[in-house]
């Protein structure tokens, strides 16, 4: 692929990035509806396993996965005001306009939380001191499901390469990367790969821990 081809592509995935309900229809597709998410937030989270729990969703982007979780117990956050404006008006529960590493919430006021893919576009500093803040607002013993871009297997599924050299984070990092930036504060309970539509993840089960 040709630089000038790649900065074509690139040129039009921020403007259509720019835009909430294209964004959303691009990603629908080429993740299948975001069938490998769901399957994993339903298998760690289990939000619907009548507790009481009270869920995060850090980097919430457009809202996604809101309906994932019970609308009265969810809180997406977000930096971009668009992509929340959007999520207000389409999505259930609520969302707060604010950034990773300074989050406008309260101490230890969250069960659970679920990053995806976020911590792929910030570089080192910010995305430990992300993890931190999720840290201060999250409870002893919350459980934490981050799932994050990965480049798919060599040799497989070319589709996924293409869209991984185009991916737009800069951060794509190894297991062991991964796992220092999560900081001392969590533990990984469980780390496995999935993939959703022609998007490869790796998925990380964190434990708070006290």
């Amino acid at each position: 692929m040709t630089p000038m081809f790649t900065n074509v592509i690139e040129d039009t995935l921020d403007r259509v990035s720019a835009a909430p309900r294209l964004w959303n229809a691009l990603r629908w597709v080429v993740e299948a509806g975001f069938s490998g998410e769901r399957l994993a937030i339903a298998r760690e989270l289990r939000p619907w396993a009548g507790d009481g729990r009270r869920f995060l969703d850090l980097g919430c982007g457009t809202g996604e996965f809101a309906g994932e979780f019970p609308a009265e117990r969810y809180v997406g956050v977000d930096p971009s005001v668009g992509y929340l404006r959007f999520a207000g008006g389409n999505r259930p529960g609520s969302f707060v306009a604010s950034t990773g590493e300074q989050l406008a919430l309260a101490d230890a006021s969250f069960d659970a939380a679920l990053v995806c893919g976020v911590l792929h576009h910030l570089p080192d500093t910010i995305a430990r001191a992300a993890m931190a803040e999720l840290a201060r607002v999250l409870k002893p013993g919350a459980t934490v499901l981050v799932m994050e871009d990965i480049p798919p297997p060599a040799g497989q599924n070319p589709a996924g390469h293409l869209m991984h050299a185009l991916d737009r984070g800069g951060h794509i990092r190894s297991e062991a990367e991964y796992r220092a930036v999560f900081g001392p504060a969590f533990s990984v309970e469980r780390a496995y790969t999935i993939r959703s539509g022609i998007c490869d993840y790796a998925v990380y089960v964190l434990e708070r821990q006290p």
